[in-house]
């Protein structure tokens, strides 16, 4: 070995032991294994439109070394984007070690064809590993293209609907709709399957027209795939105007000093004011309770469980009708205004009570001004409710037949005096009963309807 070679081997051994030495940690740093940590999301099932998509890259060690997005379907492969990150410093310290970006796919602009394509997100760091490449992050995703809205078609016609009323609307969906139904400027009222043994496409939505909206609403279909395109369409209809009766309700302190008593759980300042502490009832805890129903009125029976006109509290006389408009008068002064959303009906006291149609009962228990109260799913949306009952016959969930008992009237809650509150509820908006109670309007706007 001459003198030079035997220098540069004994410099080699030098330098070898150096960095083997303390756990030979500049090899374990230039030769680490670890992958970039790399998060894509969302990673969603369906491209229809332009998706946003964010990528996040970790790599603490050694860092990123370079980034790349692509699509493929069939033997396209379309780059999303591409980048690669310089080395900064000793091992990197300084260069990219976290990233994050959000891209857009647009399956329009990049003109992908309808079926499925593969999303590829690969990120590599700069350690020495695979043959100088370094170590590599990897996500892979299927995903479906379908930019192509469901189909949705009318198949009722003369639609005419009373303002307070409810109408129903027949209609033919494609079969890759996920939801669909009506709606009523904001309000949105789900379909149902008419039949699923013999039109698996026939959807059924019960609306309502709520008696503040104004005179024009707009009505409209909708309908929603599993890839969320939207299909909307207008059809023929008819709102009627109708007046609604306004009405005065004088408080006096006799019935404050009746009624309060039975809202002790909810009256909880006792500095308030007799008065006081009733407007807290007909205001907040009123909106509190009919918050209560809406959501109980959002989970309905997709079958129609109700079979004819529904039945009116026997042998009643009406006390106050629908959407009545009441300004509450105390010591000369008004003091609050509110609408009537039911029917109230007196018989004799503690006078039985029977379902005005077959369903399931949904509630069966106090609830707030209504007092002791039973609501009943009926089917498709459609519900009735009973209140200020002196006693209760049925159970949650229990199924109940027309004209079987469900209770007794009586006057707990706001009530003044023994009677009934009755009201019909379809998916969460109040309607006028009078219209269930009448044989020829269920004739002329359901059933007709749905023998066709």
């Amino acid at each position: 070995m001459t003198k030079n070679k035997k220098a540069t081997y004994i410099l080699i051994c030098i330098l070898a032991a150096a960095l083997l030495g303390s756990g030979g940690w500049y090899f374990k740093i230039l030769f680490e294994n670890e992958k970039p940590m790399l998060d894509v999301q969302p990673l969603p099932a369906y491209l229809a439109r332009d998706q946003k998509i964010t990528v996040k890259l970790d790599d603490r060690i050694r860092g990123l070394r370079n980034l790349k997005l692509v699509l493929k379907q069939q033997n396209r492969e379309i780059l999303i984007h591409e980048e690669s990150f310089p080395f900064v410093g000793l091992l990197n310290k300084e260069g990219t070690h976290h990233f994050e970006k959000e891209f857009a796919v647009d399956p329009v602009n990049l003109k992908l064809i309808q079926g499925q394509v593969e999303l590829v997100v690969q990120a590599r760091d700069y350690s020495r590993v695979d043959n100088g490449n370094g170590n590599e992050g990897l996500v892979k995703h299927m995903l479906m293209v379908d930019t192509t809205p469901p189909s949705i078609q009318p198949l009722s016609r003369n639609l005419y609907v009373n303002k307070g009323g409810t109408g129903l609307v027949i209609y033919q969906v494609s079969t890759d709709t996920l939801t669909s139904g009506v709606f009523v400027n904001n309000l949105f009222f789900p379909g149902f399957p008419a039949d699923q043994n013999v039109h698996k496409d026939v959807y059924v939505s019960y609306f309502a027209v709520p008696p503040d909206t104004g005179n024009n609403p707009y009505v409209y279909l909708w309908a929603k795939d599993q890839a969320a395109n939207e299909s909307k369409l207008s059809f023929a209809y008819h709102i009627r105007p109708k007046k609604f009766r306004e009405d005065k309700m004088e408080i006096s302190d006799t019935f404050l000093t009746n009624v309060l008593p039975y809202f002790s759980f909810y009256l909880t300042n006792p500095e308030e004011s007799a008065i006081d502490k009733y407007l807290k009832i007909n205001k907040e805890l009123r909106k509190e309770n009919h918050a209560t129903l809406i959501e109980l009125s959002q989970k309905s029976d997709p079958a129609q469980l109700w079979q004819g006109s529904f039945l009116r509290f026997a042998n009643s006389s009406p006390m106050a009708g629908f959407a009545d408009r009441r300004s509450y008068i105390y010591q000369g002064k008004k003091v609050d205004e509110q609408t009537h959303l039911g029917v109230d009906l007196a018989s004799t006291a503690n006078a039985k009570v029977e379902a005005a149609n077959n369903g399931r009962v949904v509630l069966a228990d106090r609830l707030g001004i209504y007092g002791l109260a039973v609501m009943i799913d009926h089917g498709q949306g459609i519900f009735s409710l009973y209140g200020h009952l002196s006693k209760i016959e049925v159970q949650l969930n229990q199924e109940v037949k027309k004209g079987e008992t469900i209770g007794f009237s009586g006057q707990t809650g706001l009530a003044g005096g023994d009677h009934l509150h009755f009201s019909m509820i379809v998916n969460g908006v109040f309607v006028d009963p009078l219209e269930w109670w009448d044989e020829h309007w269920i004739r002329d706007n359901i059933t007709s309807k749905l023998q066709q």
